[in-house]
């Protein structure tokens, strides 16, 4: 890994701002369509050491789609310590109606999987420094374009390429403030992230409780031994009580609210809190620079579709960027305008999924309530009906 220390112009085909999941993945991707892979160059903003569980601090961990799983591990990417998910229970707190979504129903081996973002983060890492490409740490980077060439600036550094990649999140000093407050849409709920111990473990079960406040989720663990990862969608207000408790008293709340279906729980880690919001980007191409994953749209966690949504995008750019990727000399405007049209639908359809997810059952209002409910057992008895929201969720809509 290279650090920017001193003060150099080195010009890249394509550089990738963002050295997380989805921008490693794409500089993978982009390196095996290179003539050079040292000319893909990937920009890490924080140092990353190798993952281990007994010092690490971000005990975060996310959920994966079975169509991403492919992906990584074609990417060699796949990390070692994984929960899959067989079954994914639906229900809503108060009311009737729930639904069973098995992987067995759709003949494949498993719905998703639940991992730990460091390991995820620090596999597509070392994958990218074993690839050849160029691997760069050092301060937060910008990119501005000049002409037909990006000037990247980190530092006191600066080096340029021919097309750059964000995948850094929103809010970008080149955006403008009308458009970022027209893509900002904040949420009146905070995520409340930790991990617990159930007395009755069901093994490949996730579950998606909606509440009033907002959707309870509890997801296998790769700690396994009946280890939970929850995540807890509730109003600031909630939350800031729920995170004053002991773990004791945090445990009962677990259960008065999620209920008794994995009897009782046991808090094993700190819970953390996360303000939630909703930013898209109405324009993620301009010129030749590209915003993808959660620089183009960033999720409410429901569902989690918002790694495994920038994990489409950057398969369908890479697949965009094949020809130009030969010959980096010519204007790449054809292939964005063609990577803008391929992603416009499933774009569209998974954002207003989660937007309609995280919104529809804390409106209060019973009329809306039971209709949620009835939906609910509606999806369960019509596998008409529940199999494109599953195959949704699973691998989203390719093209």
């Amino acid at each position: 890994m290279t650090a920017l220390d001193q003060k150099t112009t080195t010009t890249f085909d394509v550089a990738i701002v963002g050295g997380g999941p989805t921008g490693s993945a794409l500089a993978l991707l982009l390196a095996r369509l290179a003539p050079d892979p040292a000319r893909v160059a990937l920009f890490q903003s924080e140092q990353r050491t190798r993952y281990d569980r007994t010092v690490a601090n971000d005990t975060r961990v996310i959920a994966i789609n079975e169509g991403s799983r492919v992906l990584l591990a074609d990417l060699n990417a796949w990390p070692s310590e994984v929960a899959s998910i067989h079954t994914i229970h639906v229900s809503q707190r108060g009311r009737l109606g729930r639904t069973l979504i098995r992987a067995e129903d759709f003949a494949v081996p498993s719905l998703g999987h639940v991992l730990r973002y460091s390991q995820l983060h620090e596999t597509l890492l070392e994958a990218a420094g074993q690839a050849g490409i160029t691997l760069f740490t050092g301060e937060p980077a910008q990119a501005q374009q000049n002409g037909d060439d990006v000037i990247v600036t980190t530092g006191d550094v600066q080096t340029t390429a021919k097309l750059v990649i964000r995948a850094d999140g929103m809010n970008h000093q080149t955006q403008s403030e009308p458009a970022r407050s027209q893509a900002k849409e904040t949420h009146t709920q905070v995520a409340l992230l930790g991990v617990a111990r159930v007395s009755r473990p069901k093994v490949g079960w996730a579950f998606e409780r909606f509440t009033r406040e907002g959707p309870f989720a509890v997801l296998p663990h790769p700690d396994h031994h009946g280890s939970q990862s929850i995540v807890w969608c509730c109003t600031p207000d909630r939350a800031k009580a729920l995170l004053g408790l002991k773990p004791d008293a945090l445990a009962r709340a677990i259960e008065q609210t999620f209920g008794d279906r994995l009897g009782q729980f046991e808090v094993l880690s700190d819970f953390k809190g996360y303000a939630l919001y909703q930013s898209v980007d109405p324009a993620p191409i301009q010129g030749r620079i590209v915003n993808v994953g959660n620089a183009a749209q960033t999720l409410h966690p429901v569902a989690g579709q918002g790694l495994n949504l920038g994990l489409r995008d950057v398969a369908t750019l890479a697949h965009c960027l094949r020809d130009w990727m030969a010959q980096s000399n010519r204007d790449p405007a054809r292939s964005l305008a063609i990577y803008a049209n391929l992603r416009q639908y499933d774009r569209c359809v998974t954002i207003n999924l989660t937007r309609t997810m995280s919104s529809i059952f804390t409106t209060h209002l019973p009329v809306v309530e039971h209709g949620a409910g009835l939906a609910l057992l509606a999806l369960d008895t019509l596998p008409a009906l529940r199999a494109p929201l599953a195959r949704h969720l699973m691998q989203g809509l390719r093209q």
